[in-house]
């Protein structure tokens, strides 16, 4: 059995002709013939060449892994109890899910209060009001992802640092204007985007709090890029500092590009070359700018990079470390290194929870950690949260939460437009109606419940299903609060989970 996905895939708008008959070894069909038209990626490939490499439409989708990992948070049950509570009085009234608390902060020295332990992670594309609205509404922490300014229409740049840029002002108050205490939005910053001053301008300017500094560039670990069409717009992103192939200002190549003959502009984002002391100045600068919490964003690289990365973290006293593992959501990356790259989130996290220990042992600070990829229900977001246990703080939920902000939007454009979908007509046939959360919503914010988007209405939704189902479960383990959360609450059922963390399978804890 293989573990990786078949050369055919609707992540690249591609199909097999025999999908019931693959070669394993080489995701291919068993029998190519030779009138076959090629729908599946080698087709593509010989039609678009490197083209192929991304995913489809990548403005308009949002992609994840089909890798089927040898390990996932599958491979755990969790574990319950019938007697006593932790966190409450062992009284039957009061030791009830609805009771059991799962407040969170963020950021370490000047923390934010949290309704839930969940963060929202890099978003630039889709239904982004929506989906910081909406982070907004229910009160926790969201991320505006890289690069913004390369999208932004409006963008004035002088000296190669930003002036203005109304798209990420626009970001920025998507959140604020429902924010009603809890959580923040915060702004991560990739190579280019520090080159450009983007944290200076956005501290500065809009009054941003929180940045996050990215260890990779684009999707993770790769660097960005992108065709682009217009020798316009080539030069311009050359002119911006960005690496464009081939040189738009060569005039041979301008001359074979009005020709139409030569490759497409590509504009390629700049890998990062950190240093850890430049690391530890850079945090310490943007805290002097006006920064009040500093994180990291980094992927599932080698684990001696993320010993490194936690090592810069504890001694720069960095506010949240997020590990985001493979297997999760990402906007813009090559397919096959969705697939092919990284270690699963439970290898990764399993990973820093041992760093992290020796950590404690030798009396160094502990950056509080997130962990992201592939989260979308509460019994993964319980796992989460007990594998990493004490070091792991918050869940990021990406690619679920922009699903549930689109949703909402979809269906309330359609409510409005009098063409309810059928799915939703059992609720009812208002957005009052068929949104739960729209009374919840209304107590706070009355009269302006109307001018909240549908989207923002469902991400509230979603997260308040995901919430209420991690109170039934941590009732379940008779934890009343988040800080009670263990590792013992969690149990490996396959050899591989128990190996890769160490935790005891049932037959174990027998003994």
């Amino acid at each position: 059995m293989s573990f990786s996905p078949s050369l055919a895939s609707p992540v690249t708008n591609t199909r097999l002709r025999t999908p019931n008959c693959v070669t394993d070894v080489s995701g291919m069909c068993a029998a190519c013939t030779a009138d076959c038209l090629g729908p599946c990626e080698i087709g593509l490939s010989a039609l678009r060449g490197p083209e192929a490499i991304l995913p489809f439409a990548a403005d308009r989708n949002q992609f994840a892994s089909e890798k089927r990992y040898p390990v996932d948070f599958s491979h755990f049950n969790i574990n319950g109890r019938v007697f006593g509570a932790v966190g409450l009085p062992e009284d039957p009234v009061q030791a009830c899910f609805a009771n059991a608390d799962i407040a969170s902060t963020f950021g370490a020295e000047r923390a934010v209060p949290m309704r839930a332990p969940f963060i929202l992670p890099a978003m630039a594309k889709l239904a982004w009001r929506e989906y910081f609205a909406g982070a907004a509404l229910y009160g926790v922490a969201v991320v505006i992802g890289e690069d913004v300014i390369a999208k932004d229409p409006g963008l004035v740049v002088k000296g190669r640092r930003v002036a203005e840029s109304p798209l990420l002002a626009e970001m920025v108050s998507a959140f604020r204007r429902f924010q009603r205490g809890g959580g923040d939005i915060v702004l991560q910053a990739n190579f280019d985007d520090e080159y450009h001053g983007v944290p200076e301008f956005a501290i500065a300017r809009l009054g941003v709090k929180s940045v996050e500094l990215k260890f990779g560039q684009a999707a993770k670990g790769i660097q960005g890029m992108g065709q682009v069409a217009k020798i316009e717009d080539a030069r311009r992103f050359k002119a911006l500092g960005y690496i464009v192939r081939p040189d738009p200002d060569d005039p041979a190549v301008a001359a074979a590009h009005a020709a139409g003959i030569g490759p497409q502009f590509e504009k390629i984002g700049k890998l990062p070359m950190w240093r850890p002391e430049e690391l530890v100045r850079r945090v310490a600068g943007l805290r002097q700018l006006g920064a009040e919490r500093v994180c990291f964003k980094t992927g599932p690289f080698a684990p001696r990079d993320i010993r490194l990365i936690l090592e810069i973290a504890s001694e720069a006293r960095i506010d949240l470390v997020t590990l985001d593992g493979a297997g999760g959501g990402t906007g813009h990356s090559p397919a096959k290194m969705m697939n092919e790259w990284g270690m699963p989130t439970v290898t990764l996290e399993a990973v820093a929870y041992r760093i992290l220990d020796e950590f404690a042992r030798a009396g160094k600070p502990l950056p509080p950690l997130a962990m992201a990829g592939g989260f979308a229900s509460e019994d993964q977001v319980f796992k989460g949260l007990a594998l990493g246990a004490p070091h792991v703080r918050l869940i990021a939920i990406g690619r679920a939460a922009m699903a549930a902000a689109s949703v909402g939007r979809q269906v309330g454009e359609a409510i409005r437009s009098g063409k309810p979908p059928k799915e939703t007509a059992r609720f009812g046939a208002t957005v009052e109606e068929v949104f739960a959360g729209y009374r919840l919503l209304k107590a706070e914010y009355g009269d302006e419940t109307a001018s909240i988007p549908t989207g923002a209405i469902g991400l509230y939704s979603y997260l308040d299903r995901v919430a209420v189902g991690l109170q039934q479960l941590m009732a379940l383990n008779r934890k009343f609060a988040l800080r009670h959360i263990g590792r013992e609450d969690i149990v490996p059922l396959t050899e591989i989970a128990a190996k890769t963390t160490g935790l005891p399978t049932y037959e174990q804890l027998l003994d």
